[in-house]
């Protein structure tokens, strides 16, 4: 179990927020039990299966590749926030999406080891998209020089970096350039990665994004 100290001032990946200083009330505490139980959708085979209604088709995950304490799963969940928040721990590369009684839906995410480290306090979801476009930012091209073939922008599809679906993260009106997406690197979730904000599963945005409505409040924590 893990005590959580106040969320400080923060930074998005592009603009300095006002040097605000947010905090949240009291302490949170995640608790993940060894053995955590399946979501009720028939088994991991039934939640991560190919998608072919999507505008897109989404492939099934292959299992046998992922370790299973990465796949989205119901968990006990202690913290001063009520349900239908989400709360994202950068440092245990996990998202909860709160639930009544104690519980919380947890995806596993990947995490950008600048734009996501810059990022904490809170913020709502002000904006979501299907299958969104992209366009990397000046400094993403900087340090990953084959992005500027994208200067222009890429649009949605299977191997947008951006994947099936994107939350939008607003503070004060205002669109922060810091969101929850999907990926076309299924392999980076639990890590840390090059470049990008909090990337899932596509089968876990999809999921989430059928969740959460826009004003959803969203918590992003750095310890």
């Amino acid at each position: 179990m893990q005590s959580v100290p106040r969320i400080d001032a923060c930074l998005d990946r592009r603009y300095f927020l006002g040097g605000i200083c947010l905090f949240v009330a009291g302490c949170n505490r995640t608790h993940q039990p060894m053995n955590p139980p399946l979501l009720a959708y028939g088994g991991f085979d039934s939640a991560y299966g190919p998608l072919m209604d999507e505008q897109f088709p989404v492939p099934a995950l292959d299992l046998s590749t992922i370790d299973p304490d990465l796949l989205r799963q119901e968990v006990p969940f202690r913290g001063p926030y009520r349900p239908g928040t989400i709360v994202v721990n950068i440092a245990e590369r996990r998202l909860y999406l709160v639930q009544p009684n104690g519980m919380a839906l947890r995806y596993a995410v990947g995490v950008g080891r600048e734009e996501a480290l810059n990022f904490r306090g809170s913020a709502i979801i002000g904006r979501k998209s299907e299958w969104p476009g992209w366009t990397p930012t000046p400094s993403m091209i900087e340090r990953i020089p084959r992005y500027a073939a994208y200067a222009g922008g890429m649009e949605g599809g299977i191997d947008n970096p951006l994947g099936a679906r994107a939350l939008y993260l607003y503070r004060d009106g205002a669109d922060t350039h810091f969101r929850l997406h999907g990926t076309a690197e299924p392999e980076s979730i639990g890590t840390a990665v090059s470049s990008g904000c909090i990337r899932l599963f596509n089968h876990d945005i999809i999921d989430l994004y059928d969740r959460v409505p826009v004003g959803t409040p969203v918590v992003v924590l750095q310890e």
